[in-house]
């Protein structure tokens, strides 16, 4: 039996048994497995296979997978299965994603689009009272802000194409995990207390996270019985018992009368999911984006995400300079300026290619990127919102188009990163949207449901520029995750990585391509750096590493504005070594810090 384990870093979502594991336990102990104790690392080294994710339990569950013969895709589905009982405010199988696989035996990338879908009852005006958008806050925490969740879907697809295990088997960590808890962490503590006004307003979501009206307690044992049974039931039944059977229609119910406290006074608007939109929802194989940048092939996830064609064009950009030689202050300008021009681009033109004539390979092209990167000089800084250009008909250094502020795109997402023993590699983020998801849990069941459609624009930004973004029946709304895998000139694995963080995922792998690339950072390094991210917005932001260093005031001269944050995504990554082995690498500090396993550890 597994022993109740440490947590780490994000956050969870769970039907909660809160047990008290006295003041003797210590409040950094480590996770176990039924061979020991697991040391949390931001690194690790070895062969055999390596996993990477935010939480050292869910890494271990993938790892569990790979020893015992499994590939990558198998382990990355064990991994987020787990991610469901640990970090399910960030992710769960009430949410969605971007699953994106390389497979060595082909040498060939492909990818699921596992993204939310609005009710095919849903148009334009989804997020519009009286002729206005409602507010956001409001739009959140109900059930008009839910999709068809698409992470089950997305699992069985994987397995379906590429795995050599049942999904029943892969649950089972995951379900020990939520059956025997984890241990409370001060991070799981500080996210729950910041929602604790929104829980308390829906009584399944208060008695899950709340347990007795309180807070958890670091150092307390943290127990999801209701996620372990939906498991069970999801690995004796398959995911039809989501999509046609019970569990299904428990979300239905849960997402059209939000189960609200009276005395709250909240106002849950209803939702417009349905049995026929579960029903209906299908994942979409896409091919992925491709990249030529220094010779080598970037691979990431084509619309409906902007992802893949955001850091795309930002590559491209910035291919004709030689970043490798430039001082700290160009290289950060340049990186800002791409950025900038990319945002613009994508606002314009990104959203679900089966609503719009999204051009993705003119977006990719490296004639358009030309007639962009003109744009950049070195003594000045563009005005945001810059205007779009037009990839249909690039024009050297053109500013045609009317430009249009970005829109908001909620944080909380989760990634994660697996090698095996074969070469394969997975780069999987996957997300409820904002910490919490829209607050509402399934009653019984044991997971938050997401609140994906608030990433659709409830209006257009501008009336004057057409915004690909609206909501529509069946639509799945943008998203910023960029899963990336990075291939050499012979189509082999030289690095894949991800990262949550809304909008700013797009700058975050950006940024950590071009350190490793061109800055020729150790990958551990390039992700501990500290982090810019310009959104085609009026001042970018800044961590604390740069805002309080001599380099900000430099950039200032040029013209920049900053604003301070604390911190900017949470990059997990795995990195093939010349001499055969894998690292994997994740973050230092960013959201407590992340774990990286292999499955034969060696200096």
């Amino acid at each position: 039996m597994r022993r109740p384990v440490a947590r780490k870093l994000t956050v969870l979502a769970v039907s909660a048994v809160l047990v008290s594991v006295g003041a003797a336990a210590p409040l950094d102990a480590q996770p176990r497995t039924d061979s020991g104790p697991v040391r949390k690392t931001p690194v690790a080294v070895g062969h055999g296979g390596v996993v990477a994710s935010v939480d050292a339990d869910a890494t271990a569950a993938g790892i569990e997978v790979l020893r015992k013969g499994g590939n990558a895709v198998d382990a990355a589905v064990a991994t987020a299965a787990a991610l469901g009982v640990t970090e399910p405010y960030s992710a769960g199988i009430g949410g969605g994603g971007y699953f994106v696989h390389y497979d060595a035996r082909t040498r060939t990338v492909h990818t699921i689009d596992g993204r939310e879908t609005a009710p095919l009852s849903a148009d334009s005006g989804l997020f519009l009272e009286n002729g206005r958008p409602i507010p956001f806050d409001a739009a959140v925490s109900s059930g008009l802000s839910v999709g068809t969740p698409g992470t089950p879907a997305t699992w069985q697809t994987a397995l379906d194409r590429w795995g050599t295990r049942s999904l029943a088997t892969l649950l089972e960590p995951a379900e020990r995990l939520a059956r025997d808890g984890f241990t409370v962490d001060e991070t799981f503590r500080e996210q729950t207390a910041a929602n604790e006004a929104r829980f308390r307003r829906f009584p399944a979501t208060a008695d899950l996270f709340l347990p007795n009206g309180r807070l958890p307690v670091v150092g307390s044992t943290f127990k999801n019985p209701d996620l372990a049974r939906t498991y069970r039931k999801l690995a004796r039944e398959g995911i039809g018992a989501f999509y046609h059977g019970d569990l299904g229609k428990d979300v239905v119910k849960t997402v059209n009368h939000p189960p609200v406290d009276p005395a709250s006074g909240w106002n849950a608007r209803p939702g417009r999911l349905s049995l026929e939109d579960l029903a209906a929802y299908r994942t979409v194989l896409r091919a992925p984006t491709r990249t030529s940048y220094r010779g080598l092939n970037v691979y990431s996830m084509a619309p409906s995400s902007s992802g893949g064609t955001t850091v795309g064009e930002a590559l491209n950009i910035l291919e004709g300079t030689d970043l490798s030689k430039a001082s700290e202050t160009r290289y950060l300008h340049r990186f800002i300026e791409a950025s900038r021009i990319a945002f613009a681009d994508r606002g314009r033109w990104v959203g679900d290619p089966a609503f719009e004539n999204v051009p993705t390979r003119e977006l990719l092209s490296q004639k358009y990127a030309d007639s962009r990167a003109c744009l950049i000089k070195d003594n000045a800084v563009l005005t945001s919102p810059l205007a779009p250009g037009d990839p249909r008909r690039p024009k050297a250094c053109a500013r045609g188009g009317t430009a249009a502020p970005t829109t908001y795109e909620g944080e909380s997402t989760t990634h994660l990163t697996v090698a095996d023993r074969w070469g394969n590699v997975v780069a999987y983020t996957l997300t409820i949207e904002q910490t919490g998801g829209s607050g509402i849990t399934v009653p019984g069941r044991g997971f938050l449901l997401n609140n994906e459609l608030t990433d659709f624009s409830f209006a257009p930004a501008d009336p004057a520029v057409h915004d690909p973004n609206l909501p529509g029946p069946g639509k799945r709304p943008r998203s910023s995750m960029a899963p990336t895998i990075v291939l050499d000139r012979h189509n082999r694995p030289m690095m894949a990585l991800g990262s949550p963080g809304g909008a700013t995922i797009i700058t975050t792998v950006l940024q950590v391509l071009t350190g490793v690339l061109d800055r020729n950072l150790p990958l551990a390094d390039a992700i501990a750096a500290p982090r810019a991210s310009q959104r085609n917005t009026a001042q970018t932001d800044l961590e604390p590493g740069l805002y309080d260093s001599p380099l900000r005031k430099r950039l200032e001269e040029i013209g920049h504005s900053f604003k301070p944050t604390p911190e900017i995504g949470a990059v997990t990554a795995v990195q093939h070594l010349p001499d055969g082995r894998w690292r994997a690498a994740a973050e230092k500090v960013r959201r407590g810090g992340g774990s990286a396993m292999a499955v034969h550890p060696v200096p």
